[in-house]
């Protein structure tokens, strides 16, 4: 399968800060990934690069098969973005900026179009300095799926959109998008476990991991022990160990189903062990809380 995105040892400075640290990572042609991270992770600096809104220090992206630095016109007619900080033209009505929008796109779909509209309750005839943040979104939403774009760009879409909008436009994303590769920054977990396919975790302007989803929520166990001692040193495998009443519990970072369970057996003869597969929201939270304890400890070395 060929990449729609190909991220290569990229690195962005803003005078002394390092936004983005030699960070690579692929999207292949028809997934939808999901970039997520705290804020001021870099999310939107590399999407301000893919876009060729901004230029990287270091490093390239390809974008659909070219340097995201050599995008233009053509290139942009073959890519959709959404951002929760786009701009809009407020003084024109929903129906004038699709009017605007319609010409620069040869492969506008008008059927496709009218359909969004209507699926989405759009005013047509109502400017958009008038409409809530959702029908904002949605207004920017059918103007990027009108054209069949072949990959679409969301940064942080979703964000404070009230839960029925959010579904609105998931549930939009999973119908219109099919064979659109879709690649969305966003830190609501939840709502990304139930429609991505690959999952990319940024940190501090590092990649720390991008895999297919199905791959990351099956390599994560929670893992309880009664009685028994902890081995020293730790496999680096597990993470965040902490005693509870009776026992340990950690992360096991890298789960191979029974071969991990006889490892962990072997270290525990005889101990009550308990694997339990953990939501995406506490595989971050465990990644993140083992990034600072990590931090710490080099602090502490140093």
């Amino acid at each position: 399968m060929d990449n729609a995105l190909a991220i290569e040892r990229l690195s962005k400075q803003f005078g002394k800060t390092l936004a983005l640290d030699q960070v690579s990572f692929a999207v292949p042609e028809g997934a939808i990934f999901a970039l997520v991270g705290a804020n001021g992770a870099g999310k939107t600096t590399l999407i301000r690069i893919l876009m060729n809104i901004a230029r990287p220090t270091e490093g390239r992206a390809l974008v659909l098969g070219g340097n995201s630095e050599d995008l233009s016109g053509k290139g942009f007619c073959e890519i959709g973005y959404v951002s929760e900080n786009q701009d809009l033209a407020d003084w024109t009505t929903v129906g004038g900026m699709l009017d605007y929008f319609r010409p620069f796109y040869p492969a506008w779909d008008r059927e496709l179009e009218s359909r969004l509209v209507r699926q989405f309750d759009l005013p047509l005839k109502r400017r958009l300095k008038h409409l809530s943040r959702g029908m904002r979104m949605k207004a920017a939403f059918v103007s990027s799926l009108a054209y069949r774009p072949r990959m679409l760009v969301l940064d942080e879409p979703l964000s404070g959109l009230d839960p029925f909008v959010r579904d609105e436009l998931i549930e939009s994303l999973r119908e219109q998008a099919a064979g659109t590769t879709v690649f969305l920054s966003s830190h609501d977990l939840a709502e990304i476990e139930s429609f991505a396919s690959h999952v990319g975790f940024l940190e501090e302007g590092r990649m720390l991991f991008s895999e297919p989803l199905p791959t990351l929520m099956g390599r994560f166990r929670e893992v309880t022990v009664s009685g028994g001692i902890v081995p020293r040193p730790l496999p680096p495998e597990w993470l965040n160990l902490e005693p509870i009443e009776g026992g340990f519990r950690w992360i096991h970072s890298v789960y191979r189903g029974p071969d991990s369970e006889a490892e962990v057996r072997s270290l525990f003869p005889g101990a009550a062990l308990r694997f339990a597969p953990m939501p995406l929201r506490s595989i971050f939270l465990a990644m993140a809380r083992s990034g600072r304890m990590k931090k710490r400890a080099e602090g502490r070395a140093a």
